[in-house]
């Protein structure tokens, strides 16, 4: 048996199965056992007790009243919220810093050069922090706030801003702006399969501008057109109406996407850089201006070197949100210490940190492994 090389990695494979086994079991067994000797509580019960809390910003309806468990959920959703805009900002600027490092303007290449250089050699916390010091300490106090043209006060609590009132058409805008974005999908697709067949090249761009953009404008028309807004008004020590936009999410979304950016910019430079310098001549001789040399040959066939690196940096994203905490947004982990300091179940919030972090990289992962899936080139 132990001459099979296959039968020895079986038994190694069970012996170290079996250790992880054991070793899970005493650690489990010794923490329950130190639980009960403390006479410390153990289980999720609490996340449906009242809360007893204020949360500053709320994606979703919370009042001090509710449970425990809807304050995480309030919690989930800010943390969503940034790391989802920050993707998107992160791969933008990156992506621009990227292709600015290659070009041949001395300056913007130098500009893009320093940028990366500089981000990426100063801790995101510092980051965080200077960012949060300009907005809180440059910004005037509310009572001299800067007002633009009556719509937008700017202040040291952030950027109040008119928004409308509440009704029917504007609760269907963004679900029109999903539709109009699936079918700009389809279409794209049904272009990129119409065209391999006949040769022709549909104007996609223009068509799903026009579905992004109309739909979710034939919702609104179609709804009554309301034009009702909320002015901000001040109001005693703070402005009244509107919605804000406060100095703790600005300076996190911007720490975040600045300083992933830098790194997204150096993926994005090594994707452009692995392509054969052939494919650009031959755009070039096809008589392909720059920009549709970049778009229709170069970025296609980098992405999949950028794919893979990239996929690394969202998850780095996602969990850097964490550092919220320092400068007072109220993520996920705010709502957990907070929980933690009241009720004392440390074990069972830090477990469910654990989860919700795991279960958005996990998704993370699978999204863009699917997305390489789709980009890589196909070998005959």
């Amino acid at each position: 048996m132990f001459k099979s090389e296959k039968a020895r990695g079986l038994l190694y494979q069970a012996l170290l199965l079996a250790a992880v086994l054991g070793l899970g079991w005493y650690l489990v067994s010794n923490t329950l056992h130190n639980l009960q000797t403390r006479n410390i509580q153990v289980g999720f019960g609490f996340l449906t007790k009242e809360a007893g809390f204020e949360i500053a910003e709320k994606g979703i309806n919370y009042d001090p009243a509710d449970s425990y468990g809807r304050a995480f959920a309030v919690g989930l959703v800010n943390t969503l919220t940034v790391a989802a805009l920050g993707v998107f900002f992160a791969t933008v600027i990156g992506t621009l810093v990227g292709i600015g490092r290659l070009s041949s303007n001395w300056l913007l290449a130098k500009f893009s050069a320093g940028y990366v250089e500089v981000m990426r050699n100063v801790p995101l916390l510092l980051q965080l922090f200077v960012w949060y010091g300009l907005f809180t300490e440059l910004l005037p106090g509310v009572r001299e706030a800067i007002d633009v043209g009556g719509w937008l006060f700017i202040s040291q609590r952030g950027f109040r801003f008119a928004w409308p009132e509440a009704h029917a058409a504007w609760s269907a805008v963004p679900w029109a702006l999903f539709a109009g974005g699936a079918a700009a999908f389809i279409f794209r697709a049904w272009a990129r399969q119409r065209q391999r067949r006949t040769g022709q090249i549909l104007p996609v761009g223009r068509i799903s501008a026009a579905l992004i953009l109309g739909l979710p404008l034939l919702a609104w028309a179609a709804l009554g057109a309301p034009t009702q807004m909320q002015i901000p008004t001040l109001a005693g020590f703070d402005f009244e109406g509107g919605k804000i936009l406060s100095p703790e999410f600005m300076a996190l979304l911007i720490g975040l996407s600045t300083y992933t950016a830098a790194f997204i910019a150096e993926v994005v430079r090594a994707g452009i850089l692995a392509v054969d310098r052939g494919q650009g001549e031959a755009a070039m001789a096809l008589g392909l201006t720059p920009g549709q040399r970049l778009r229709l040959v170069t970025l296609p066939q980098a992405l999949r070197v950028i794919i893979p690196p990239m996929t690394s940096q969202y998850l780095n994203l996602a969990k850097n949100s964490s550092l919220a905490v320092a400068i007072g947004y109220p993520d996920l982990v705010a709502i957990a210490n907070t929980t933690m300091n009241q009720t004392g179940q440390a074990i069972e919030a830090i477990a469910i940190l654990m989860g919700v972090y795991l279960t958005i990289s996990l998704l993370i992962s699978l999204f863009m492994n699917w997305y390489n899936d789709r980009v890589r080139l196909v070998e005959r």
